[in-house]
């Protein structure tokens, strides 16, 4: 559809409506709100293939929110209450990313087969509360988090559109109102259809570097097609980059932040690795593990993280000053098969709440990892083309 740009405010928009459009700026103030959803529209619709304006419009007119059980305050808010009050009673600094709804599997609507829809939703509800750019174009400018079936939807559109063609012909481009498992390569679809930099790790052992960790739907280790190489474009495109390929990664002082991990040589082995990666991940390589602040907001998005049949969100990690010298590291996760009450009222009464919400290293016990995380900005034109194909970056484990 061709689009010209409003002489006053330059916004893109369908020259069918150019006139109409420009004529507002004279009238009304709310015409403002319906031209920005008209551009979402137009946005959203360029580049497609099948998919055009008309249903795109439908859809976002048509979609609902997501159902979830609204924990006032935050859920976030209160585990850093919790780990606040911990680190009275030991040496440790937790960072943690912002503002997350939980999204918990419902029975009789997702039980077994919707973890990853729901982590897409905890994902979704950060950024759509911290992040502005990503707020204007998720979901057609909506500004809440659609439920299962009409985030389905997006999907197909964005297969429609030419993203991730193995995972398209996979489902055979269907998969609206079916119960079919995904992983993160469709999470990584869904947001990369709106323009999101979301970005793709590999972690396991080196034979598995062919393979994919969770092809759509199906087990691990069924191959698919070798990945193309990766753009190097982000800061955690340049750590992860330099981290491929190598066997046993020895971190120093310097690049784990003046810490060592529980490995008494100085070298991360196996699941360590991930765990090193989540902590310069959120840290951002610039908050020390002996930092005077104990629990510090990053502005960092959680991580879908993925393994052999579950998925989860990470929300944060928390490093442990032990007696030895060593550091203990513990990731912080939220698990939809919880129920968000138990976990709101555990965190509330500081009680019971670590068996929800941590998981050290040593429960990493599947031979393969998955995460996405997601950069900030939006992507357009030829790098809008190129996140069509889900690259991922492969460290061994």
């Amino acid at each position: 559809m061709e689009s010209s740009a409003c002489p006053f405010c330059h916004l893109s928009v369908p020259s069918s409506e150019l006139q109409r459009h420009a004529n507002s700026h004279f009238g009304d103030e709310d015409e403002e709100a319906k031209d920005l959803e008209l551009a979402n529209q137009n946005q959203i619709a360029s580049s497609s293939g099948s998919t055009d304006v008309d249903s795109i419009s439908s859809l976002i007119a048509l979609q609902t929110r997501g159902n979830f059980y609204h924990v006032k305050d935050g859920l976030i808010s209160l585990l850093r209450n919790c780990l606040e009050l911990e680190t009275q009673h030991s040496s440790s600094v937790t960072i943690l990313s912002g503002y997350v709804d939980h999204f918990q599997s419902l029975p009789s609507v997702d039980v077994g087969w919707g973890c990853g829809w729901r982590n897409i939703q905890m994902l979704s509800s950060h950024l759509l509360a911290h992040r502005q750019e990503a707020r204007q174009v998720l979901f057609g400018g909506s500004g809440f988090v659609p439920d299962i079936a009409f985030l389905q939807r997006w999907l197909e559109i964005a297969w429609e559109r030419g993203f991730d063609p193995p995972g398209a012909q996979h489902f055979n481009c269907k998969i609206y109102g079916s119960n079919h498992r995904i992983g993160t390569t469709e999470c990584a679809s869904l947001f990369r259809s709106f323009g999101l930099r979301a970005r793709v790790v590999d972690f396991g052992p080196k034979e598995s570097q062919p393979f994919y960790l969770s092809v759509p739907g199906s087990t691990l280790g069924q191959p698919v097609n070798k990945r193309n190489k990766i753009q190097v474009s982000g800061p955690m495109d340049r750590y992860v980059h330099q981290q491929q390929g190598l066997k046993k990664r020895r971190h120093s002082r310097e690049a784990l932040c003046n810490g060592r991990s529980d490995n008494p040589e100085g070298k991360s082995e196996g699941p360590q690795i991930l765990v090193d990666w989540v902590w310069n991940y959120f840290s951002d390589k610039v908050l020390t593990i002996s930092g005077s602040r104990r629990v510090v907001v990053s502005d960092r998005a959680p991580l879908y993280f993925q393994h052999d049949g579950h998925s989860r969100t990470i929300v944060g990690i928390q490093v442990e000053h032990q007696k030895n010298g060593m550091h203990r590291f513990t990731l912080l996760i939220l698990d939809p098969s919880d129920g968000t009450i138990a976990l709101e009222r555990s965190l509330k009464k500081n009680v019971g709440w670590q068996k929800l919400v941590k998981r050290g290293v040593h429960t990493l016990k599947k031979p393969q990892y998955q995460l996405c995380y997601i950069d900030p900005g939006i992507a357009s034109g030829e790098e809008l083309k190129e996140l069509k194909t889900i690259n991922s970056i492969f460290i061994e484990l």
